[in-house]
């Protein structure tokens, strides 16, 4: 007797709907986002920005669930912005955020500058670049400075050589790397100008405000933290008047600025202690930048210094 034919199970419809917040919770990205808020103290613009992006990105992945036509979104990015105002940390919370929803395999960061891509001689650049590029892969890719890659001033520079294959690989493999472009506003802008392919290819472009100096001051009471030093009243008073000379004088780097001034109160807090110290040292002297730590600075004293 022959045997019945075995009966095709019929496809399984897509779900008629979809729970956004119940796909957001699930995700994780409300993680990434609380770290976010924790991390970095302003740049509302900046986290309005990612939020955008979770959203767009959670929605496209609803639509695919749903069985709706999609086409994966173009993910490559750029930064703008002054040095010490966190694009590196947001490039790193993208990271995570594109891996939970599913859009890059890894979730990890790489980050360069032109050394990293351009070679010194012919033959040099291209596996300069290909290298990075397959320790980037399946995660993200962030340049820094990133107009320095050309500089067609020299006739013998080889960066125009990695910038055709950032090019090819931000077209045709997208879909396993993104790729985020960093640097000052104005300069990034000439680039773009002189390099139109990167420019249609880069679909989020993310403006990142200098910090006003209350929120620095919040900046620098959230790093002493951190290490278990917190400032005296006085030095509080002093380290606000710091910072509205410092962002006054040439190369100041925002929040870089203030890690740096921070090291040097530390260094000079220290020093004050080992000298001074006629017996035992209690915790919170150890814990405690005093106004002296910071006055000493030549901030106060030279109205070019960039101390």
């Amino acid at each position: 007797m022959d045997s019945a034919a075995p009966t095709a199970t019929p496809p399984v419809p897509p779900p008629a709907t979809v729970d956004l917040r119940r796909a957001f919770e699930e995700s994780g990205v409300a993680a990434v986002l609380e770290g976010l808020e924790r991390e970095l103290i302003g740049l509302k613009p900046v986290k309005q920005r990612i939020r955008e992006t979770a959203a767009l990105l959670l929605v496209d992945r609803a639509r695919q669930d749903l069985g709706l036509a999609r086409e994966t979104p173009t993910l490559h990015m750029s930064f703008t912005g002054n040095p010490g105002t966190g694009k590196t940390t947001v490039a790193l919370r993208m990271a995570d955020l594109l891996h939970r929803l599913g859009y890059i395999r890894k979730g990890h960061l790489v980050s360069v500058t032109r050394d990293d891509l351009v070679g010194q001689y012919i033959g040099h650049t291209a596996p300069k670049t290909k290298e990075i590029l397959k320790k980037a892969m399946g995660g993200v890719l962030f340049i820094d400075e990133a107009y320095y890659l050309y500089r067609p001033e020299n006739e013998r520079d080889y960066g125009q050589e990695a910038i055709e294959i950032l090019l090819q690989v931000m077209e045709n493999q997208r879909d396993d790397l993104v790729i985020i472009l960093a640097g000052y506003a104005d300069r990034m802008d000439r680039f773009f100008t002189s390099n139109p392919g990167f420019r249609s290819r880069i679909a989020h472009h993310i403006d990142f405000p200098d910090y006003s100096d209350d929120e620095l001051l919040q900046i620098a009471e959230r790093m002493l933290e951190r290490m278990t030093y917190h400032l005296s009243n006085a030095a509080r008073g002093a380290l606000a008047r710091y910072i509205a000379r410092r962002r006054a004088q040439p190369h100041f780097a925002n929040a870089r600025s203030i890690r740096n001034a921070l090291d040097r109160a530390r260094l000079r807090q220290a020093n004050r202690l080992f000298e001074g110290a006629d017996g035992p040292i209690d915790v919170a002297a150890l814990s405690t930048i005093e106004d002296v730590d910071i006055l000493a600075s030549r901030v106060f004293k030279d109205p070019v210094a960039d101390e």
